[in-house]
């Protein structure tokens, strides 16, 4: 059941990026965080009510780092979205696995720790930075080189929000008061950005994209965030750890469909590799400490 969660999670995040990509035309990246965060404090707190979950937390600090975090990470991937390809910025964002065995294999060299069975690992680490060079090619030939780094950073900083997430579903915190408290975030840092920004002026196409992406947001979040919950009770943290880069997949199709999006044979290249180099990356991390949790999202 928590590979179905994932995948339809998966779904949502990419469908939430069409919507980010037609609103970006008109409203800044401030207002898209406000509104997503806007309609996602609506929608959970009525889901909470009819849950019967209540909203108060034992754990305040621990959901205000997660919003830090992870709405950081999401201001950086809404803008890879609408300045970049959505399979590129997508493919970006999920490097989080990566990042993380480049801080293992780092932390173990500085220590001088490093064994002969971290070679693997290294070979997928570079694999996937070999992927990256080949996805953003296009970019770069573009003059998109500063959208691609924004999405590389997006990836970067959504791994520690990822681990905020296992960790609180370890304490028994409900996932929809996880999502509800992240929803609040993201609308007061839309709200701070708004003010430096500024407001845009109103505009009904544009604006009736916001509404489906706060809902597609939260319905991500909240199949996500179930479906990490499960697998940790039940051994599949690997398993749905490697069906999130289905997205890719969703995002690509979306892209072509939708946006006709050229994607040339070296950016397809660059995306299976790093796909590919991120499964193997979070395989063997789970062989190297297989009484830990494979990955962090």
């Amino acid at each position: 059941m928590q590979a179905l969660w994932m995948i339809l999670a998966s779904l949502f995040f990419a469908s939430m990026g069409v919507c980010i990509k037609f609103a970006s035309s008109h409203f800044n990246n401030a207002e898209i965080l406000f509104y997503r965060g806007v309609f996602g404090i609506i929608f959970m707190a009525a889901l909470a009510h009819t849950r019967g979950t209540t909203l108060r937390t034992s754990y305040p600090a621990m959901h205000a780092w997660r919003s830090v975090v992870g709405v950081t990470s999401m201001a950086a991937w809404f803008y890879a979205i609408s300045e970049l390809p959505l399979a590129t910025a997508m493919t970006l964002n999920y490097m989080s696995s990566i990042w993380i065995a480049a801080f293992l294999v780092g932390g173990a060299l500085m220590l001088g720790k490093a064994a002969p069975r971290q070679g693997p690992l290294v070979l997928a680490i570079l694999t996937s930075f070999a992927g990256v060079m080949l996805l953003l090619r296009p970019a770069t030939a573009q003059n998109q080189a500063f959208a691609a780094l924004v999405g590389l950073l997006s990836g970067f900083v959504s791994a520690f929000a990822y681990m905020q997430v296992m960790a609180m579903a370890r304490l028994g915190e409900p996932e929809t008061r996880t999502v509800f408290y992240f929803a609040v975030g993201t609308m007061l840092t839309g709200l701070f950005g708004m003010a430096g920004l500024g407001i845009s002026n109103w505009s009904w196409p544009q604006a009736l994209w916001l509404l489906p992406l706060g809902l597609f947001a939260s319905l991500g979040q909240l199949s996500m965030t179930k479906a990490y919950s499960i697998a940790a009770h039940h051994g599949g943290t690997l398993m749905v750890a490697n069906l999130q880069y289905s997205g890719v997949v969703f995002g690509a199709l979306y892209g072509v469909l939708l946006f006709g999006d050229n994607i040339p044979l070296s950016g397809w290249l660059g995306m299976a590799l790093i796909v590919a180099s991120a499964i193997a990356a979070t395989v063997l991390r789970a062989r190297a400490a297989p009484n830990a949790p494979a990955e962090e999202h």
